[in-house]
């Protein structure tokens, strides 16, 4: 089942011209992926959509200041980042529209991508459309994300990404617009 630019709209209207940017890349994307159901394009939808800002963000926004927190520290530890402050909070921060974030994701993530390590000397390409919904769309696979999807599992599926339920009442809503345009029966 291929989404329309419309229905993209219609579920995320923040988005405007980006659905026509990225309609190909995240049905590509989806179909390789096994999100492949109403119920499973509806809560993946819903959590990109939040965690992009509805399409317009590919890139972690956040200041030197707010990025050092990946840097060093136990975060950026947790992540794979080195401990020394040398850049990799900046390097490494969220990108493609699920955030990928840390040098041990980005290395989990372009060897389930490409095969390699590109990612770790050009996180850039998460930032092209085809890159941040694949990159999406390989997180939510290796995260069993489909199978909490079909069961419902909006929360649990927002802990996995997020760590938390931070903006869970944008993801919510977001949820109910996803599943009223791909889950109501044709009349």
């Amino acid at each position: 089942m291929d989404l329309t630019q419309q229905q993209l709209i219609n579920i995320m209207p923040n988005a405007r011209a980006q659905a026509g940017v990225f309609i190909s890349a995240l049905n590509t994307a989806m179909s390789r992926h096994r999100i492949d159901t109403p119920k499973r394009m509806a809560a993946f939808l819903a959590q990109v959509g939040h965690e992009s800002g509805q399409l317009r963000y590919v890139r972690e926004l956040g200041s030197e200041q707010y990025l050092s927190k990946y840097d060093t520290g136990t975060l950026a530890v947790r992540l794979g980042n080195s401990p020394q402050a040398d850049g990799d909070g900046q390097k490494y921060r969220g990108r493609g529209l699920i955030q990928i974030t840390g040098h041990d994701n980005y290395l989990r993530c372009s060897l389930g991508l490409f095969g390699d390590e590109r990612l770790l000397a050009l996180p850039e390409l998460l930032e092209r459309p085809q890159w941040a919904a694949e990159s999406a769309a390989w997180f939510w696979e290796q995260n069993g994300l489909n199978e909490l999807a079909d069961r419902d599992q909006f929360n649990t599926i927002t802990r996995r990404i997020n760590g938390g339920l931070n903006g869970l009442e944008d993801r919510l809503q977001l949820w109910a617009r996803a599943k009223e345009v791909l889950c109501q029966p044709s009349t």
